[in-house]
């Protein structure tokens, strides 16, 4: 089966998966049937549905009306007829191996040759299930996060017998449905995310077991310090603790004395009022930032980043997978393994090999794979390789955070690739915008462009995140925006949605913008006590008005694209119809332009828009005397003394 040959697809079960990966499947615009047992269960999912796609549609989410995507799905309750003709099933039912057997050994009579039958578990063996099926290498793992419509992570798994060609056409599907599918490669426990995210609560229920740290000092420094959205006791309270402690116990784990006694008491977190914290009589999390400054928290992420290794050296998954699942499916602020390779795989090594020698406890016993990335002298950013290349005598690197492609005509296309952060600037991605364009040959490249991932951003601004644990004095200047502002060939923003703070600046930065009519400007960093740290005041005082520019810094509003334009701030503000066409047009114009003439408008520009006239006169002047003896300036004169199009090569 290809992914070009799935018209219609079957959910069994209309739950809150069940009814949310319907959702997510008729959004796409796939005819979906939606089965459960019994006809008030499907109704009322189709009613979740009903109410889900109309509060879209009025916040303006979705570019299609409620009925239309309703009039794609059609409800059942016998499974025969549900499945009769559909291409893909997506099984979505309660989470036990027996029942699931049973769904899939009636799939195998009833469902197409050709079908492929896909579970959503979070948990159990594909591989079992499979065997309840004579067609197990048509059966694939496809693991949504709750709740679908929201999450944008989906493991596309392998049973030990799934063939390539399904599990492409999975993965395929899911991107068709505007989801972001990693493969999970063999059939592990876990999974990839479950996997890597276990060491997050396990080995703080540890740490605060002996005695070392307390639940808050522990949650505030994996906030406040380390920059994740929640302390590890608080997501256990929140997702309940006894959910982690029956996954320990099936898995044969040892369970921590703090975890056994919240479950041994029945306080298993906000659904029973008490948990790590207080619910009923007290406020919830009580941790703040300031404590827990001196907490060891590399002893948890460490074992995390063992996790990771340990499915990357099984080709289970591979780091850029891993990374990608942890930051769509966990909400890390980054990935382990560039985490890792930043802090320097030596020493999360050594920080194993000291744990293990004091506890003795196989949780602690490095991975394989990590030895032999340390042995080999692959430690990470400094080396130039660890989990990924940073760039060595060949200047190729892993990107993590961004897409780019050069076209033959020259086009440098980059995408910014954050969307569960809405594309906010990092400091891997700001480094990585800068590698880029440095490496990439200038002679190679016409023009530019930059856009945002997703359908919400272009950038909506710097990531906090990223400024946990800095201190003011360790603040630098990025040269990103530097670096973007002063590349030699014309570079355009593509903006639609956010466009704010270090975004803002991003664009700002480029040449020329151009924006959906939808999208949104603006300078929030005065709500944070901050200013624009990116050009953003500099930028800005040069080409508004004084009085427009400090209206946008001062008081923190956002613009709307059509008042960007009268303003000045971009080039136009479109339609979204309109918005490729425009973009193509300005392309055109930029690509096809005499590379070495265009080079000189922007430094002379550039260069004398902080000079008086009679100065940028002066370079205006050189640049013009200069060009007259260029090989580009004769074809422009020929091609317009002939009446054609002038063919550039930058000479």
């Amino acid at each position: 089966m290809n992914v070009d040959d799935i018209d219609r697809v079957a959910v069994l079960g209309a739950g809150s998966m069940g009814h949310g990966i319907t959702e997510v499947v008729a959004l796409a615009g796939y005819e979906v049937t939606m089965r459960d047992i019994e006809q008030e269960l499907v109704d009322e999912g189709y009613e979740n549905i009903e109410w889900s796609v109309e509060k879209l549609a009025e916040k303006g989410l979705v570019d299609q009306s409620p009925d239309e995507v309703m009039a794609r799905i059609d409800t059942e309750v016998d499974l025969e007829t549900a499945v009769e003709d559909v291409d893909m099933v997506i099984e979505a039912a309660p989470e036990k191996m027996d029942l699931k057997k049973d769904i899939f050994g009636d799939l195998d009579e009833f469902a197409p040759e050709e079908t492929v039958l896909a579970s959503n578990t979070s948990s159990l063996s594909i591989t079992e299930i499979a065997s309840a099926t004579s067609r197990p290498e048509q059966v694939v793992g496809m693991h949504f996060f709750n709740p679908p419509v929201k999450m944008d992570l989906v493991e596309v798994i392998y049973g030990d017998e799934t063939s390539d060609e399904t599990a492409e056409c999975a993965y395929e599907f899911v991107e068709a449905i505007d989801k972001t599918p990693i493969y999970v490669r063999k059939d592990v426990n876990g999974f990839v995310v479950n996997s890597v995210l276990g060491p997050f609560g396990d080995e703080a229920a540890w740490m605060a077991s002996e005695g070392v740290a307390t639940v808050e000092e522990i949650d505030a420094a994996m906030v406040h310090g380390r920059g994740y959205p929640m302390g590890p006791f608080e997501l256990s309270d929140m997702t309940g603790i006894d959910i982690g402690y029956h996954v320990r116990k099936e898995a044969g784990q040892p369970i921590p004395p703090i975890v056994q006694e919240k479950v041994d008491n029945d306080n298993l977190g906000q659904k029973t009022g008490k948990g790590y914290y207080d619910y009923e009589d007290g406020e919830g999390t009580t941790y703040e930032a300031g404590q827990g400054e001196s907490v060891d928290t590399l002893r948890i992420e460490a074992r995390i980043v063992n996790e990771a290794a340990k499915l990357i050296g099984n080709d289970v998954a591979t780091a850029e997978a891993i990374d990608t699942g942890m930051r769509l499916g966990a909400g890390f602020p980054e990935g382990p393994c560039r985490r890792a390779d930043k802090t320097g795989l030596d020493t999360v090594l050594d920080k194993l090999r000291k744990l293990h020698e004091e506890y003795g406890e196989d949780r602690y016993e490095p991975a394989a794979y990590l030895v032999e990335l340390v042995e080999a002298g692959d430690t990470g950013e400094d080396a130039g390789a660890g989990f990924y290349d940073y760039g060595g005598e060949d200047g190729e690197r892993d990107y993590t955070t961004l897409n780019y492609s050069l076209s033959d005509e020259g086009l440098l296309e980059i995408e910014l690739d954050r969307p569960e952060r809405l594309n906010a600037l990092n400091e891997d991605l700001m480094d990585e915008i800068v590698h880029l364009l440095e490496t990439t040959d200038e002679d190679d490249v016409r023009a530019v462009t930059f856009e945002g991932a997703g359908d919400r951003a272009f950038s909506a601004g710097a990531d906090v995140t990223g400024f946990a644990g800095i201190q003011p004095h360790e603040v630098e200047v990025t040269p990103m925006f530097k670096t973007v502002a002063e590349y030699p060939r014309p570079t355009l923003a593509k903006i639609d949605g956010f466009c704010l703070g270090g975004g803002h600046e991003l664009a700002l930065a480029c040449d020329l913008r151009i924006a959906t009519e939808g999208s949104e400007f603006g300078f929030p960093e005065i709500d944070l006590g901050l200013i624009p740290g990116g050009g953003g005041t500099q930028r800005a005082i040069r080409m508004l008005s004084d009085a427009r520019a400090k209206e946008l810094v001062f008081r923190g509003e956002r613009i709307d694209a059509e008042t960007a334009e009268e303003w000045g701030l971009i080039n136009r503000a479109v339609t979204d119809d309109e918005f490729d066409d425009t973009v193509e047009a300005f392309v055109d114009d930029l690509v096809s332009g005499p590379p070495i003439a265009l080079r000189k408008a922007k430094q002379v520009m550039n260069a004398g828009r902080d000079q008086d006239l009679s100065a940028g006169l002066e370079l205006e002047s050189q640049a013009f005397g200069l060009l007259l003896s260029t090989d580009d300036m004769m074809e422009g004169a020929s091609a317009f003394m002939e009446d054609r199009e002038p063919e550039f090569e930058g000479k």
